[in-house]
């Protein structure tokens, strides 16, 4: 099913793939990033941590004030959908796992545990923006009376952010942040696997 058969209007069905590929190269990131400090534990101390740091700060800029700003701009209007209800206060719920996750990898006593942090924090991100693409997002750009373009340009300006500038601000498209001190990181070469539930 493509993007135009879940959304109202052809601007909502641009904004919905546009949501989905910021997902993409977050998650992409944060894997690539989760994988060197994988590596790095178990060998390197000294660049276990300067990973580590580096994948706090890319949270700090990245993952968390996006979250944020989804609460604000996106999820009260889904919350507002009868369908919704239920999965926004999961979905906030996810949000506070993954601050306290970057909690503990900011903390984290050793590598080894570092490593362990960074790993649960990318499998519950990676479920977590299934569930935002797969379900609210299409629910958005599908709602009567609901304009997902506008919402996505609330959550821009929410961060500080030009629609269509990302480039510009050191970003990697749709807000994709990559901007900042730390050094930049490949992308994995294969999707890690993903998470099954039981």
């Amino acid at each position: 099913m493509s993007a135009l058969t879940l959304a109202s209007v052809p601007e909502d069905a641009t904004a919905l793939e546009a949501a989905e590929a910021h997902h993409a190269r977050t998650a992409g990131e944060l894997a690539g990033r989760v994988a060197l400090l994988t590596t790095a534990a178990g060998s390197d101390p000294d660049a276990a941590e300067r990973l580590r740091a580096g994948l706090v700060a890319f949270c700090d800029r990245e993952l968390l004030p996006h979250a944020a700003a989804e609460e604000a701009a996106l999820y009260p209007a889904a919350r507002a959908l009868p369908d919704a209800r239920l999965l926004i206060v999961s979905l906030v719920a996810e949000h506070r796992c993954l601050a306290a996750l970057v909690d503990a990898l900011r903390t984290a006593a050793t590598a080894t545990d570092a490593a362990a942090d960074a790993r649960a924090l990318q499998v519950l991100f990676e479920e977590h923006t299934a569930k935002e693409n797969g379900l609210v997002l299409p629910l958005l750009a599908m709602a009567p009376g609901v304009s997902l373009t506008a919402l996505l340009a609330e959550l821009h300006d929410r961060l500080g952010r030009e629609p269509g500038t990302e480039e510009a601000a050191g970003c990697g498209g749709a807000c994709a942040c990559r901007g900042g001190d730390d050094e930049p990181v490949p992308e994995p070469e294969a999707r890690p696997r993903r998470h099954r539930r039981r």
